[in-house]
């Protein structure tokens, strides 16, 4: 399946098969408007690399590729766990460059920062234009908050968005590639300039609803929770929300997060699985003493779509959505309203292991970058 409407929008494609049939796919979808950037989001972390080889040796220096698996992905109808999305950004009205940032466990940030200055100050930003950041990093490196803080630091007037790469729900090995390249616990960022107006798109559906919970013993670096009110974390969080600990599980998990109050509002960290020794593996870092609640969602969509109608017509909405909130919607029989969203306001993406907006990393929240029909010169101020 394609989709485009002008020469100048960004052009959604979703297809399936082997990496020369996605490149195949390409080859039509991007006939009418050679690309500056194409990101692309695979639902098998083994498609990933082929992947990338393949439109790197088809297209050479036409166009950066920079693509990571997923946890299912999605393009302007309901979530899809079988297709590769592949997003193409036209070179006539937008431009990229892209660069890694490597070894993220070795918490190398001053070259992270030297490396991100480079990419910003060779840029050289074109004014009336609107300048904005994509950040991928491997959900299962555990150092997001480090690279989403960092990148937040050295590019402070800068609006970035991203995702987590995903494994599915395996929570096992998570990729990403660029131009042809793999790294393992790595991370993507790319900067993009066009000529169309952008806005942030972010909704977070939770609210705090129970009494607090005090972190008593957890491991932050390997995002550990072992104990909650002095109590094992896995059968206190079960007696909370009113289950038997061996029934947890995603669905639960999704419907029933943790919050933790940063600066005045509450984000979710989420929970990923529980330990043999009974702890709480999380997809957030939490510290001993961290006050939490439990979270309860008056609307899984509602706020989402009254958002994005206010934004007038949108040419694509590039969205980083949670595999967590995405189990809430189908747990709660919304998927044809999901469905339904999506393909009004053009939102393409995939599930993710969590998602960076505003210099900080969340769960179960959607993360969106709204390209407008508009002009950047004429957005709204």
């Amino acid at each position: 399946m394609s989709d485009d409407r002008s020469s100048r929008h960004p052009v959604v494609l979703t297809t399936s098969g082997s990496a020369s049939d996605i490149v195949d796919a390409c080859r039509v979808g991007f006939a009418m408007a050679a690309p500056a950037l194409v990101i692309f989001f695979a639902p098998e972390g083994a498609q990933v690399a082929p992947i990338s080889v393949a439109l790197t040796q088809a297209f050479g220096a036409r166009f950066h590729v920079m693509g990571c698996s997923s946890a299912g992905g999605f393009a302007f109808a309901g979530y899809d766990d079988s297709s590769v999305v592949v997003i193409g950004f036209p070179a006539t009205s937008f431009r990229a460059r892209t660069i890694w940032l490597s070894s993220l466990r070795e918490h190398m940030a001053r070259d992270w920062m030297k490396a991100l200055r480079g990419l910003s100050d060779g840029f050289g930003a074109l004014p009336g234009r609107s300048q904005f950041g994509l950040l991928l990093i491997d959900g299962m490196s555990g150092r997001e908050e480090l690279i989403t803080t960092t990148v937040d630091a050295t590019l402070p007037d800068l609006l970035v968005l991203g995702g987590s790469a995903g494994d599915g729900l395996r929570f096992g090995q998570t990729h990403l590639a660029l131009d042809g390249e793999t790294r393992p616990e790595s991370a993507l960022f790319c900067m993009i300039e066009t000529d169309f107006a952008v806005e942030e798109v972010v909704f977070d559906p939770f609210r705090p609803a129970s009494q607090r919970m005090i972190v008593t013993a957890a491991d932050p670096d390997n995002r550990m929770l072992y104990e909650i009110n002095a109590e094992p974390a896995a059968a206190e969080y079960a007696r909370l929300i009113g289950v038997p600990v061996e029934d947890l599980g995603p669905a639960f998990y999704a419907a029933n997060p943790i919050l933790e109050r940063s600066n005045g509002r509450h984000f979710v960290r989420a929970i990923s699985g529980v330990t043999a020794d009974g702890g709480l593996t999380l997809m957030s870092a939490v510290e001993t003493g961290a006050i939490l609640k439990l979270g309860r969602a008056d609307s899984l969509m509602q706020g989402l779509r009254d958002r994005l109608d206010s934004l007038g017509e949108v040419a694509l909405v590039l969205g980083f959505d949670c595999i967590l909130r995405r189990i809430a919607v189908e747990e709660a029989g919304q998927q044809a309203q999901i469905s339904d969203l999506y393909r009004d306001f053009r939102v393409a993406g995939f599930n993710t292991y969590g998602e960076q907006h505003c210099g900080i990393h969340v769960n179960q929240t959607f993360a969106g970058l709204a390209i407008l029909t508009r002009e950047a010169a004429h957005a709204a101020s």
